[in-house]
């Protein structure tokens, strides 16, 4: 009870000046050589050039390719780490990261921030943090924010499975239009923009007030 509630505060700390956030999704057993960390390279660099914060787990593979994409273009890049047996190891891209103890403080933050997100290939962990996002919109707890699958080959099952929960009335027709599948990052790019920038008047880097009761300083100065 009291490490979730030090997570939620510290996390809460760490990320309130980040501004408005696109959270990305995916694998951490893809090397930097593979397509799918390039292709998460290419969404970070183009959700920093609209002028998103880019937020994710923090740790390798897809979630290093998109935080890596952020700095190639100077953008701000941010991780909710997760403390495993293994030891998830924060990755080399990022502004600001903090460590979760638990994976369902880890996934509120994911959350908190983002205008958006973007799932790309990935295990049970993405499917977890995907289905949550989903099932938040579908039933309006959260706005509709634009979900994004990037790798229409990868997700192709998934699609179908989908289909066909319509067909047997578990799931709304309506539920599939809560996503974007497709395999081109400037596609991503406009379904963000058109989903997310324009409705809620984003503008980049938008930065709250601090909250003085969990100590919030305000964003430090650049050195």
């Amino acid at each position: 009870m009291l490490t979730s509630v030090r997570d939620f505060v510290h996390g809460f700390r760490v990320l309130h000046f980040a501004g408005p956030c696109v959270t990305v999704f995916g694998s951490a057993r893809f090397d930097e050589h593979h397509r799918y960390y390039q292709l998460a390279r290419e969404v970070g660099a183009g959700l920093s050039t609209l002028g998103f914060t880019v937020m994710t787990g923090g740790g390798p593979g897809v979630m290093e390719g998109a935080n890596r994409g952020a700095k190639d273009v100077g953008g701000f890049s941010v991780g909710c780490n997760i403390r495993l047996p293994f030891e998830q190891a924060p990755n080399p891209y990022l502004d600001r990261w903090l460590t979760c103890e638990y994976f369902f403080v880890r996934k509120v933050l994911l959350l908190k921030y983002s205008y958006a997100f973007v799932a790309l290939p990935g295990g049970l962990g993405t499917l977890d943090e995907l289905f949550e996002v989903l099932t938040l919109i579908q039933t309006g707890k959260v706005q509709s924010f634009p979900v994004v699958l990037m790798g229409r080959d990868y997700w192709a099952p998934l699609v179908r499975q989908l289909t066909e929960m319509v067909g047997a009335g578990t799931i709304g027709a309506k539920d599939l239009d809560l996503l974007l599948v497709t395999d081109d990052v400037q596609e991503a790019l406009a379904h963000v923009k058109d989903r997310a920038i324009t409705p809620f008047g984003l503008k980049p880097r938008q930065s709250p007030h601090p909250w003085a009761v969990i100590g919030e300083r305000g964003r430090p100065r650049p050195a």
